[in-house]
């Protein structure tokens, strides 16, 4: 693999959710601890799985895994990173400054700006720490989806210059103290990325040509903010063996070829590996040393007996109870890369041809609705929570009201409050709260964030909940917050999308659990993307249908009030025709 070839100190493995970013770090974590390497492998994805692919607890400290002696873990844990950062801040003032200026630091260190920044505290750390350099021979990065790694990737220049610049705002005074003393790690952190000779980033996708789209747009994304030295890694790839005799594997050969052959052009001059789909759930030390591996002729035999497909309910089974009410939110919840946009648009473009009025929007800053659909619809409404327009609208709004009589001066310093980094975290939040408003009348579908970041939205939510329930106690008042209308499910049915594989199965129910915790009660689960339920003769295929039904009778059996399963479709189901096929198929 031409990925792991003189590979420098850093590595980061980056790309849309659940292409395989885990599975290729840990596969490579292994080979090169394996080959002799000191290694650190550490995951800066909220909802980070390494702990469950290696099956140990790993958590926010460095720890070895047994099975492999050159080998040691980590997994920033946001909300551990969160505390820790609370407690350094708020811990010196406690018993000495009077309680309710405490109390006031503490609600301001309460929200998802905290949450990222003392993530953001930790990630640099490791990239500058000298000890860590002398330590290990190499630190590979498992990232966030897409979306969250630019995010990420821009804060150590973003912070630098907000710094240099003297900035900060009344409401991020908690959050941004003490960043000045962190001056130069985050400019050492910049220069690290930016230097070749230290980074390389592995783009991973899937021969999907959406995927291939999004791996474009990060490959220059990151190239404009330094990292140059980029290797691209095509994973899961159909042998094109399996479609001898299998209509299904000969249509997913046909697209997967397609879509490579197609690729976009800014692509070209990237080295290029290929890694073949796999029987096997890339879970334990065995999956992962033969990850990387040429295919052994007997994984394509193993448990390839033939059978009838699963008989599970349908996708158009759950959509003719969501359309009973004749309005309410939907909100597609799930890990990166279990076809969340998809189902959303799914269900939507279904609600849509039933002459119901439906708006479809994402809060995924890497989500691109317009290309799944592919088209326009009689009652159907697009929209995206765009990170970057709604910040510029907040602060048109608060010039245009706080700053309305400010003199020159006093503008000035309102500017220069509305420039920092946590503004976008007041104005995401309202944009998604202006949004939900409207499924009192019409139907709101959201396609959501992957998992980690749309707990920091709710996280968003909940303490605006708590604010305006503290402000108004005792006032006698009626009033009704966001939160309020994501707990009840007569106004908001949560579907949480997985895919019929260990991690992604073990990560919904956490999801799961964490709604649960803030009295969200999830509705559905849909399956997606099964092959248990078509009746596929491809021995690949067949030997992962097999795996996928004890997934499914989880699914069915321990977690889930109701569910549907979602077949591994022929044809990539982009367009509306192809997505109504997925909501309203046979019944």
């Amino acid at each position: 693999m031409k990925f792991i070839e003189q590979l420098p100190r850093f590595a980061f493995f980056t790309g849309k959710g659940g292409v395989g970013k885990t599975s290729l770090a840990c596969a490579t974590a292994v080979k090169l601890a394996e080959a002799g390497r000191r290694v650190l492998l550490v995951s800066t994805d909220p909802a980070s799985n390494v702990g469950q692919v290696f099956g140990i607890r790993i958590g926010n400290q460095i720890t070895a895994v047994p099975e492999v002696p050159m080998l040691w873990a980590m997994e920033i844990d946001p909300q551990a990173a969160a505390q820790g950062y609370r407690d350094r801040i708020v811990g010196p003032v406690r018993g000495v400054l009077p309680a309710d200026v405490v109390q006031g630091i503490e609600e301001q260190l309460s929200g998802a700006c905290t949450t990222e920044i003392a993530a953001f505290d930790e990630f640099t750390g490791l990239l500058t720490d000298e000890s860590l350099v002398q330590r290990f021979d190499h630190v590979l990065f498992d990232t966030a989806p897409t979306g969250h790694t630019i995010r990420l990737l821009q804060l150590p220049g973003a912070w630098n210059s907000f710094l240099e610049a003297g900035k900060g705002d009344a409401s991020c005074l908690g959050p941004l103290a003490g960043l000045e003393k962190q001056r130069a790690q985050y400019k050492a952190a910049v220069d690290a990325l930016a230097d070749p000779a230290r980074t390389r980033l592995i783009l991973v996708a899937r021969a999907q040509a959406s995927t291939l789209r999004e791996v474009a747009r990060t490959h220059e994304e990151l190239a404009r903010i330094g990292l140059t030295r980029q290797h691209l890694v095509i994973n899961g790839v159909m042998p094109a063996a399996e479609g001898a005799n299998d209509p299904l594997a000969a249509a997913v050969v046909r697209r997967e070829q397609a879509a490579l052959a197609a690729m976009p052009e800014v692509l070209g001059g990237l080295p290029v590996d290929q890694v073949p789909l796999k029987a096997f759930d890339l879970v334990g030390l065995d999956a992962l040393r033969q990850f990387l591996d040429a295919p052994r002729p007997q994984e394509r035999s193993a448990d390839a007996a033939p059978g009838e497909p699963l008989a599970a309910p349908t996708l158009a089974q759950l959509v003719d109870d969501l359309a009973a009410p004749g309005h309410g939110l939907i909100m597609v919840m799930g890990k990166g890369g279990v076809g969340k946009t998809t189902l959303a648009a799914a269900v939507a473009v279904e609600l849509a041809r039933r002459g119901l009025p439906v708006h479809l929007t994402t809060s995924d800053p890497a989500a691109h609705l317009s290309e799944t659909l592919a088209g326009q619809m009689e009652h159907l409404t697009v929209s995206r929570i765009d990170p970057r327009v709604e910040t510029q609208r907040y602060r048109d709004q608060v010039l245009a009201t706080k700053g309305k009589n400010l003199d020159a001066q006093g503008r000035a310093l309102l500017e220069e409050d509305l420039r920092s980094p946590c503004t976008e975290e007041i104005a995401v939040f309202q944009a998604f709260s202006r949004i939900i408003r409207e499924a009192g009348r019409k139907f709101v579908v959201m396609d959501t964030a992957p998992t980690g970041h749309t707990l920091l939205l709710l996280d968003a939510t909940g303490a605006y909940h708590r604010e305006i329930a503290r402000q108004m106690s005792g006032s006698g008042v009626h009033f009704t917050t966001p939160m309020m209308q994501l707990q009840d499910e007569a106004r908001t049915k949560v579907l949480i999308a997985t895919l019929a594989e260990n991690t992604p199965v073990q990560e919904a129910a956490l999801l799961q659990e964490d709604l649960r915790r803030a009295g969200i009660e999830p509705w559905a689960w849909v399956v997606n993307n099964s092959v248990a339920v078509t009746p596929t003769q491809s021995p690949l295929l067949r030997a992962r249908a097999a795996r996928e039904r004890p997934f499914i009778d989880a699914v069915a059996q321990r977690h889930a009030k109701r569910h549907a399963v979602v077949p591994l479709m022929a044809e990539e189901p982009v367009g509306v025709a192809r997505l109504l096929a997925l909501a309203g198929g046979p019944r």
